[in-house]
């Protein structure tokens, strides 16, 4: 904060954003939800912000409520898949906060993702997979979009389903180095990676997620 204004308020942030206190000022569609006021308490990258809000319970009692939420921006996911040889293919990279809060080592496998950005859902992920994977997605299958973890972030996730062959591979693949990613492709028989998810080695939700739908409605369901 300075004389002049706050960074991501009335001056712009290291993003060039501004007006990050506005966001949910105007929401109307609970009239059991009256918002008071949004703070920012942060701007680093995404944003942190805390509102005040009146919220009417079901026996009418109104209370004051307030909330923190990160808003990082909605992203995408997809499996790919090799119905033929009965394959997915996935990434492994290093996470930080796994590692922190319990995970051996931080290496996860996880179907490959990224955060929407400036695009819509479909682009983003084709970016996104020709990054990571250094495959080229032809038809995309939408298969559902979910609020991970709505009880603190704003993120909705946009999962998605497309064959692939050992053609599609066009590029290199490991992510952006200049973003710090180190990300390795990792193809395992279809059953295989449900093993995982028993048996820990793949523990990450939209990971388990995709592959349950896959097992239950997508290419690799029985019958």
């Amino acid at each position: 904060m300075t004389d002049l204004g706050t960074p991501g308020i009335d001056l712009p942030d290291h993003r060039g954003r501004t007006g990050l206190d506005q966001t949910g000022r105007d929401l109307s569609g609970n009239p059991d939800v009256v918002i008071r006021d949004v703070e920012l308490l942060a701007t680093a990258w995404h944003v942190l912000r805390r509102t005040t809000y009146d919220y009417r319970h079901r026996d009418g009692r109104w209370s004051t409520e307030q909330r923190e939420t990160y808003d990082r921006g909605d992203g995408a996911t997809i499996l790919l898949y090799d119905r033929d040889r009965r394959t997915v293919l996935l990434t492994r990279q290093f996470r930080y906060p796994a590692y922190v809060n319990g995970h051996p080592d931080g290496m996860l496998v996880e179907a490959a993702a990224g955060l929407l950005d400036d695009d819509d859902p479909a682009s983003a992920i084709r970016r996104e997979t020709a990054e990571e994977l250094g495959v080229t997605v032809g038809d995309l299958e939408h298969v559902f979009g979910v609020w991970m973890s709505p009880g603190s972030v704003t993120e909705r996730l946009h999962f998605y389903a497309a064959p692939y062959t050992a053609d599609d591979r066009t590029g290199p693949g490991g992510g952006l180095a200049d973003e710090g990613e180190d990300i390795e492709a990792v193809e395992l028989d279809f059953d295989d990676a449900l093993r995982a998810i028993t048996d820990g080695r793949i523990a990450d939700a939209k990971t388990i997620m995709l592959l349950q739908w896959a097992a239950l409605s997508g290419p690799f369901r029985a019958g």
